[in-house]
């Protein structure tokens, strides 16, 4: 008995770990759903942060989408397009890796919006950013679907969810503020 609870405890983290990240077989139905949106960290990008000498306006001066990543957004994409999601907006962070990502989804218009800058390394502010994104969502109407591309700081500031280059958080808005993850979604 012994030997089945170490065995246990050795094979969980294992077991939870590969269960994590992978795409909730229901998550494209709830997608479906009206007022379902649904916010995305951008795609590989290797490193960590931005180099120094970073310039908004200045892709060369940023951490940028390897070539894997805009592959991920465009296998993504089609993957939107082929469960019929329709999408009504986009919106990325004015950061070019969100951006390239956005684009490179090939779903539509993109949109800058700078509530969904990053504010990781003192760029900006968690608080005040968080609050603009949600004074946001609290304009869009019950039959908008809208796609939101930001880094993982936003995201998890928005919902709490840590998530993987790539991956997409489902969630609803309610009339009071409250943001409710609904699933996730991740590059197939």
């Amino acid at each position: 008995m012994q030997h089945r609870i170490a065995q246990f405890l050795v094979l969980f983290p294992l077991i939870l770990f590969s269960t994590l990240g992978r795409t909730e077989p229901d998550a494209w139905n709830l997608w479906k759903q009206p007022g379902v949106h649904a916010i995305m960290r951008h795609a590989s990008a290797p490193g960590f942060g931005d180099p120094e000498g970073f310039t908004l306006s200045d892709c060369k001066t940023q951490r940028n989408l390897s070539t894997a990543g805009r592959e991920e957004a465009r296998v993504l994409g089609n993957a939107i397009q082929s469960k019929g999601i329709k999408l009504t907006a986009i919106y990325s962070s004015q950061w070019c890796r969100c951006l390239h990502t956005a684009e490179e989804l090939k779903l539509g218009k993109v949109q800058s919006l700078p509530a969904l800058n990053s504010f990781f390394q003192g760029r900006g502010s968690s608080t005040e950013q968080t609050t603009a994104l949600k004074k946001h969502l609290a304009t869009l109407k019950p039959t908008d679907k809208v796609l939101y591309v930001t880094h993982q700081v936003n995201t998890t500031a928005l919902t709490g969810i840590y998530p993987d280059s790539g991956e997409v958080v489902l969630f609803k808005f309610s009339p009071e503020g409250e943001i409710t993850v609904l699933g996730r979604v991740q590059t197939p």
